[in-house]
């Protein structure tokens, strides 16, 4: 062998002991070192992500519900499908790396030397165009497929978090909606009452028209409400049953009233650089990334020779019958190099495409960890102003609760109008509708904050 083919074989060797898939460094997080210190949420050794959501939620109602829910929604159902889809795409790829041996029986028919019509009979083993994988290129396809497995299974763990919000949420909506049932019952059938004493005031001309027109209307506004509260359960009911993706079940344990939800009032917020690479999607994002990295070193391999094997071993005769037990030993060995010379920069472009795929991933990832950092601090901000709002509203319905009390008080001995009265009970219901909404969404804000801090997927 001349120094030339020496040389040649030294380098292709140095080559192919060198990985051409690029080294990874994660991207810099582009978001602040500390989420905004006017929303900062108390501190804990425990992070959000480490605990359970059997351990978050306290309704042992709300529980089920949530079981439920793992079991037979449909989108988390399909996540799971799309892991075990993605899992036999890899073992394809691994599949790759391997030569696949296969049997086979030929006949072949044709004239022989003598002209006269003949038959042979081939019987064997083959292994067809096995790739030597000297430059990496089967392998990089393989670990990019293994990065989309785990992308994969980290969007099964979003979605999964997702459903767990989700069931939470529209389970508080619906004890709101029962809340302000109960309280638009109430309104109306005290507007009722009221509307009844002005008509008899004014048929005995004790009250003018206008009294009896705004008792009037402000019955008819109770019953719109009423009507609204009743269509919107309804609607939440709907959207819960879509959500556990059954019916309703008739065996579901106790639960707790709005006001008695214990959700946990403080969350560790951590700092982003930590809590934001434990989310799923942030996660996903980064294997994402990593599968397009893994695709630029399949694509600068393909620069360099491919070498095939292809071969068989087996037995020939010409007659079937003998074909096993007199046939003539035969096998071919067929290795194939093929260099790239021409292709009209097929692989060039190949090539610049995995580049600017790994790019699009890079700013996808940046992208998931900035909406991550927004979302925790926007809980975060909910969690430090919702709580101090509704000790302001609670505090103003008390009011408004003693405020209707000493005008009925004055209204029964004369010295407060009908109208007097009827701006306290139109006050007093907004007030109460507007309670129960900002404790729903009190408790609403911490489901929110517990899911945007990736916890509920264990």
């Amino acid at each position: 062998m001349n120094r030339l083919h020496l040389g040649t074989l030294a380098a292709t060797l140095a080559i192919a002991g060198c990985s051409l898939i690029p080294t990874y460094e994660r991207p810099a997080a582009p978001v602040a070192a500390t989420f905004p210190t006017d929303s900062a949420g108390a501190g804990a050794p425990q992070g959000a992500a480490d605990m359970e959501w059997q351990t978050f939620f306290p309704d042992a109602r709300l529980k089920r519900l949530v079981e439920i829910a793992l079991q037979n929604n449909r989108d988390l159902r399909m996540a799971v499908l799309a892991v075990e889809q993605t899992r036999a795409q890899l073992q394809l790829r691994r599949a790759d790396e391997l030569p696949s041996l296969n049997a086979g029986l030929n006949l072949t028919r044709g004239p022989n030397t003598s002209g006269a019509i003949a038959s042979t009979y081939t019987a064997g083993l083959s292994i067809t165009a096995y790739e030597l994988d000297i430059f990496g290129r089967v392998r990089a396809l393989s670990q990019s497929a293994q990065a989309q497995l785990l992308a994969s299974d980290e969007a099964r763990k979003t979605v999964q978090i997702s459903l767990l919000a989700s069931v939470a949420n529209t389970y508080l909506n619906l004890l709101a909606d029962g809340e302000l049932l109960r309280v638009t019952r109430d309104t109306l059938a005290t507007r009722r009452d009221s509307l009844k004493l002005t008509q008899l005031k004014f048929d005995n001309e004790a009250a003018s028209k206008l009294d009896l027109s705004q008792a009037q209307s402000l019955f008819e506004g109770a019953r719109i409400a009423l009507a609204q509260v009743t269509r919107q359960r309804a609607q939440d009911e709907n959207a819960l049953v879509l959500l556990l993706g059954q019916p309703l079940p008739s065996d579901l344990p106790s639960g707790l009233g709005l006001q008695e939800q214990n959700l946990l009032p403080s969350l560790p917020a951590g700092v982003p650089s930590d809590l934001l690479m434990r989310r799923p999607d942030v996660r996903q994002a980064e294997q994402v990334l990593l599968a397009n990295n893994a695709n630029i070193g399949a694509a600068r391999a393909a620069f360099f020779p491919r070498i095939t094997l292809t071969g068989s071993a087996g037995v020939v005769s010409s007659d079937l019958e003998n074909l096993f037990s007199n046939g003539t030993s035969a096998w071919t060995f067929v290795p194939q190099l093929l260099q790239p010379i021409f292709d009209g920069g097929r692989n060039q472009a190949n090539l610049d495409s995995a580049k600017v795929s790994r790019d699009i991933a890079v700013a996808q990832y940046e992208k998931a960890i900035q909406n991550g950092f927004k979302e925790v601090a926007d809980a975060l901000a909910g969690y430090a102003t919702l709580a101090e709002q509704l000790r302001a509203q609670t505090a103003q319905l008390d009011a408004e609760k003693t405020r209707m009390q000493l005008v009925q008080l004055r209204f029964e001995h004369g010295a407060a109008s009908t109208l007097d009265l009827l701006d306290a009970q139109r006050s007093l219901f907004a007030v109460q509708l507007a309670q129960v909404q900002t404790q729903t969404l009190s408790h609403q804000n911490l489901v929110t904050l517990y899911k945007a801090l990736g916890g509920g997927w264990k």
